[in-house]
């Protein structure tokens, strides 16, 4: 599929068919994760991939809050038939050991010279490629995080070290539905020139 056409047509899907996920598939998907680009090259992501039915629903069991803030059953049904689930983790410590190297010079690993969480930052980017990539497969997908009250519960039920912390998952599988769902089918894109600014904010001169 051209570059273009992967981009155009990404979108979260949340209903899947019954049809497996072919094994190479989803090796490719991780093959691909860890192309992405992180901050000194600390690559402080790992990737928990479930594709058994147990493993599966045991994600499901540890994760879905009891009584949730709101009606989550809709999403529920359907976020449940992937048949294909990985959970996107990153490692603050490997980040903050990493640039306490000569090279990088913070010797004192302080947390606050870092202007943003790139640990985080780096893990989006590796469950982007995975989206991309299983739309180059003919397969759809959908990045969706855990709340902060599961996290305990996933790590016990996957012995996950505290040192790792969970980014988001990508659900993975065959789409059942190949209209836009959710969100995209409320709301409109924003236009172009209203989110990017040339030269200075507001600058809307096309470029040539």
């Amino acid at each position: 599929m051209e570059f273009q056409d992967v981009v155009r047509r990404r979108r979260m899907v949340r209903r899947f068919t019954d049809e497996p996920v072919r094994p190479d598939a989803v090796d490719r998907l991780v093959r691909n994760a860890v192309r992405a680009p992180s901050a000194g090259f600390a690559q402080g992501w790992s990737f928990l991939v479930l594709t058994e039915p147990d493993d599966v629903a045991r994600f499901w069991a540890a994760t879905s809050p009891e009584q949730p803030e709101r009606s989550m059953s809709t999403w529920l049904a359907g976020m449940r038939t992937a048949p294909v689930l990985v959970v996107v983790l990153t490692s603050k410590d490997v980040y903050l050991d990493r640039y306490a190297e000569d090279d990088k010079g913070w010797a004192d690993r302080d947390e606050n010279r870092w202007a943003v969480p790139y640990w985080h930052v780096d893990a989006g980017m590796a469950a982007l490629l995975m989206l991309q990539t299983a739309v180059d497969d003919g397969l759809g997908a959908c990045f969706f995080g855990v709340a902060p009250g599961e996290v305990g519960r996933l790590r016990a039920a996957f012995g996950i070290p505290d040192a790792y912390a969970p980014t988001g998952v990508v659900a993975v599988g065959h789409p059942a539905d190949r209209a836009a769902t959710g969100s995209p089918r409320r709301r409109a894109r924003k236009p172009l020139d209203d989110v990017v600014h040339r030269g200075r904010w507001g600058g809307r001169s096309s470029p040539r």
